[in-house]
């Protein structure tokens, strides 16, 4: 700490001297000619033309001493080299540059050039200043042994990555890939919905009434109004509001906050994708979701197959489907289906697995389901028609009244997608969610509240529709090969420094 003190001094120091040259080290602006991915892609016609090139970037490596150096930039992620004359740029820049230090942002202008061992790089007729840096960054050491990178002194703690991405995303280039990788992903589910005809649409972050999953919230106090608010677990039934308001396909990107603990897979504040559509149920909700999935591995990788941690995952339509019984047989090697209450029961008892409320049939199918089935849908799966007491917002089997036509997308044994045939019946509904605050004072955790407004809404009549919530979050560390979820939010919800 005392070392990186000293070494802030002595920037400090070079700071003043930088301004008792004349020179301001925080300029309004820089008029760029072109970026240096640019430069890169059209290199061959640059070296040929000699025509005058401007570019910033900051400053991450400098070698030689004397009247000329050699330096890297890095801009846009990308490096380039570039070099430096005392000739070529006058003394007063000279002499500025060699006050500069890593991590210090800089303007050139130039032609470009090979050097003698063919790398290409910026010869520089002037300099400028852009911005000093006055606090040195932990760089690594770079080697080219045999034309192979070793590097040194790498940056890897996690915990400094995730609360200085910024310095994070300078050091690992690797790291930018990821997040401009994100944004492909959602740019390429965007252009979907609004081929299929989907609104993109807003709906509120804070709520007077939350709802719309099972998941317990972040409560706020809005002053003005002396009312508590809730930050959204779920946009759902706002967006179903609006398709009760005459559009056809609405969908949303939301930020979503639960107030649950952190893990690989899960972060208090998180991306998710909603979108409802008029007039169709759930199998063709089924039809978006492996459609928008394989569009996205496209995208992303240029196949539909893909590695992750060892694993070759494909996300090619169409994908299989299983009912949650048919699971429990087939993955689980239980024939649930025949098993008397007391049966299923024992199961429990046997296994450890508790219910976090009291017992019900169809809770205790969901449990042994993840207990026994998720860890093995690693290919794309559908699972379909889960009990009726898991949601209280879904329409009923029409085979089977004690099933719902609800389906959950699994793919590395994660939930990935949920999605109904959205109830809009709203004296069942009524009825279910009075049933849920029930549950919830009986002492199960996570329930929905009774919400007056949605069910008005309903009351006006809300036409049929299905229904799916995307954890965007997820698919970007799948087709990324990220391990967790911290890899893929550039600022992950952290504890307090100490």
């Amino acid at each position: 700490m005392e070392k990186k003190a000293d070494q802030r001094e002595v920037r400090l120091g070079k700071l003043k001297k930088i301004r008792e040259l004349g020179t301001e080290p925080y300029p309004y602006s820089f008029q760029r000619s072109h970026t240096v991915p640019e430069i890169i892609e059209h290199a061959e016609k640059l070296l040929e033309s000699q025509e005058n090139i401007t570019l910033a970037g900051r400053l991450l490596a400098v070698r030689g001493k004397g009247k000329a150096s050699f330096g890297n930039i890095q801009a846009q992620h990308t490096l380039l080299q570039v070099y430096v004359r005392l000739d070529a740029v006058g003394d007063s820049a000279f002499e500025m540059y060699k006050l500069c230090d890593i991590g210090d942002h800089l303007g050139f202008s130039g032609t470009l050039m090979r050097t003698k061992t063919g790398e290409l790089t910026l010869r520089a007729s002037s300099v400028e200043l852009l911005s000093k840096s006055i606090r040195p960054m932990p760089m690594p050491k770079v080697q080219e042994i045999g034309g192979e990178r070793i590097v040194h002194d790498e940056v890897t703690d996690k915990e400094f990555r995730y609360r200085q991405r910024y310095v994070d995303l300078t050091l690992n280039p690797q790291v930018a890939d990821v997040f401009q990788k994100r944004s492909l992903i959602f740019q390429t589910i965007r252009n979907y919905l609004h081929e299929e005809g989907f609104l993109e649409v807003e709906t509120p972050t804070l709520q007077p009434v939350y709802g719309g999953a099972n998941a317990t919230p972040f409560v706020t106090h809005h002053k003005a109004l002396d009312q508590n608010f809730y930050l959204r677990i779920s946009n759902e039934l706002y967006l179903k509001r609006l398709i009760a308001g005459g559009f056809d396909a609405v969908f949303e990107f939301v930020k979503d906050f639960r107030n649950e603990g952190i893990d690989r897979t899960h972060n208090p504040e998180f991306s998710a994708l909603e979108f409802y559509q008029a007039y169709v149920d759930y199998n063709e909700i089924m039809r978006h979701t492996e459609n928008i999935c394989e569009r996205c591995a496209l995208a992303v990788n240029g196949t539909t197959e893909f590695e992750y941690e060892g694993r070759t995952l494909d996300m090619k339509a169409p994908w299989p489907r299983l009912s949650m019984l048919e699971a429990i047989e087939k993955l689980g090697g239980i024939s649930f289906a025949k098993m008397s209450d007391a049966e299923i029961k024992n199961l429990l008892d046997e296994n450890g697995w508790e219910l976090d409320a009291d017992y019900n049939r169809g809770l205790a199918t969901q449990l042994v389901f993840e207990e026994t089935c998720e860890s093995k849908l690693i290919q794309p799966t559908f699972i379909t028609d889960h009990p009726k007491e898991t949601s209280p917002l879904c329409k009923q089997n029409r085979k089977n009244p004690e099933l719902l036509e609800r389906f959950e997308a699994f793919i590395n044994g994660w939930e990935i997608v949920n999605a109904y045939s959205e109830l809009n019946d709203p004296v069942v509904q009524r009825s279910l969610m009075e049933e849920q605050v029930e549950r919830g004072r009986g002492g199960e955790k996570e329930t929905h509240p009774l919400d007056e407004d949605f069910l008005r809404a309903m009351e006006y009549g809300m036409p049929p529709m299905g229904g799916v919530g995307f954890g965007i979050d997820r698919i970007v560390m799948l087709l990324t090969g990220q391990s967790t979820i911290r890899d893929v939010i550039f600022f992950p919800t952290m504890r307090p420094e100490t």
